[in-house]
């Protein structure tokens, strides 16, 4: 959606503003609206004031703006909407924070407060809950639109619909991103692998479940199976429980928070069932949520303690793989590899180390940092889609910084981030000479090359 569109949008809601000011107060938390000290520090790590250099699109101002609400000493408008809206919620201000002010918690309420006073159009309420509610957390339809999508690629309707110009009557964002869509699936991890993956390694460490997330396991199933084979690869017994479903992450970043609850009581359910020492995510952007259930059924005192039992349990995959990785066969790859930066793993997950040290493991890689690599790509789940002017801009910046490498790999550790990586290397021309990759993809290309050397020695 462009910004002209976001507008119209925005003009056809009808909020009521009167209403929205009280649900201010019932929601955002207080103690963290008068945590900010207003020192200064987030400036420089938001991208949104970087870019426009405006107090209010930077974290000290947008905190303001919702303590005024808050407080009564402004009427909110649609230039406070607009504010947040513009706001990544890359969290990259809570990193540089001293006060600890968690920002990210404070948007969602703010967002939350937002979408239960105003009343959408009914085409936008259509989209909401068709996406929100009626799509991704459910499974089997998420594997539907997979089998859609793929029947789309490979059946010659995108050739058809790419040369009749049926795509000139879309935005040319969402023509970009259509030509670096990857292979979608219509089946899913299980489908390959079954629910349970046996310990393959040499020590076995424990039982983890894996979370296969809705967009990963439809977008990217093959870096679902390959997070499942490295795992077992590195000891593990692997469960990947039928009734999970979505994290929640995005219907919380949309002002669903009642939806990510119910998401998350399900997630919860499946887990504890399954009987598994750890969680495994493999997906940032889903890991920063999960990470927070307790957070977010903290008033819900039927699922405190389980909600907690989960986060304690919740951790990246890179963080998982690490400590096994003396007992991982890995082969050379003579590759030159770079590094974006999850915002979410990063600044929610508080992992960024890890990722970089599997990286630099694999025998014959030569590792380059990325400049500005824990600065946001702009993708932030669909904001590329509802901020893409804001989006671009960002995304302009990353490429050449990302140029400057000279990497033939770029990897990253969160679906929207590797869509967003895939864009900008598809709109800089440099398909031919740089790909985006998941981390674990490559750890499990150099656990292949271990393999074949292995072989042909044995032969």
């Amino acid at each position: 959606m462009g910004t002209t569109d976001s507008t119209a949008v925005k003009q056809q809601a009808n909020p009521d503003w009167e209403r929205m000011q009280a649900q201010f107060q019932l929601t955002l938390n207080e103690d963290e609206l008068t945590n900010c000290m207003r020192c200064g520090f987030c400036l420089p790590a938001c991208p949104t004031y970087r870019e426009t250099g405006l107090e209010a699109a930077s974290p000290r101002g947008r905190i303001a703006l919702m303590k005024g609400v808050y407080d009564g000493l402004i009427e909110p408008d649609q230039a406070i909407v607009d504010q947040l809206d513009l706001c990544l919620g890359c969290r990259a201000c809570e990193s540089a924070c001293p006060a600890d002010v968690q920002f990210g918690q404070l948007l969602e309420e703010a967002r939350d407060a937002i979408q239960d006073t105003t009343n959408h159009p009914w085409h936008i309420r259509t989209l909401r809950n068709l996406f929100f509610k009626q799509l991704f957390p459910h499974p089997k339809r998420m594997h539907l639109l997979g089998g859609l999508l793929k029947f789309y690629q490979k059946s010659g309707l995108r050739w058809l619909a790419r040369n009749i110009g049926m795509m000139k009557l879309f935005p040319k964002h969402m023509r970009d991103m259509e030509a670096i869509l990857p292979p979608a699936d219509a089946r899913g991890v299980r489908h390959y692998t079954g629910e349970h993956i046996p310990a393959a390694g040499s020590k076995r460490r424990g039982t983890v479940g894996l979370f296969r997330g809705c967009i990963m396991d439809v977008m990217f199933t093959d870096a679902n199976r390959k997070t499942a084979k490295l795992l077992s690869a590195a000891g593990y017994d692997v469960i990947i429980p039928d009734t999970q479903t979505c994290c929640g992450a995005l219907q919380a970043h949309s002002g669903e928070s009642d939806t990510s609850r119910e998401l998350a009581r399900k997630n919860i359910r499946a887990f504890k069932e399954a009987g598994v020492d750890m969680i495994v995510s493999n997906a940032g952007g889903c890991g920063a949520l999960l990470l927070e259930y307790d957070h977010l059924l903290k008033d819900d005192p039927d699922w405190q303690e389980d909600a907690k039992w989960f986060s304690e349990r919740l951790k990246d995959i890179s963080e998982v793989i690490l400590p096994a990785l003396d007992d991982l066969p890995l082969g050379p790859l003579p590759v030159r590899i770079t590094y974006q930066d999850s915002c979410h793993l990063r600044n929610g997950m508080k992992a960024s180390d890890a990722p970089r040290q599997l990286l630099q493991a694999i025998p014959g890689a030569d590792y380059v940092e990325l400049f500005e690599s824990d600065r946001c790509c702009g993708s932030a789940g669909i904001y590329n889609i509802t901020q893409p002017e804001m989006s671009q801009q960002i995304l302009n910046e990353k490429m050449g910084h990302v140029r400057q490498t000279k990497a033939d790999v770029l990897a990253t550790a969160n679906p929207g981030c590797l869509l967003q990586m895939k864009l900008g290397i598809h709109q800089e021309g440099l398909d031919d000479k740089m790909r985006a990759v998941h981390v674990v993809e490559l750890l499990v290309e150099s656990l292949e090359a271990y393999e074949r050397e292995h072989n042909k020695r044995v032969s």
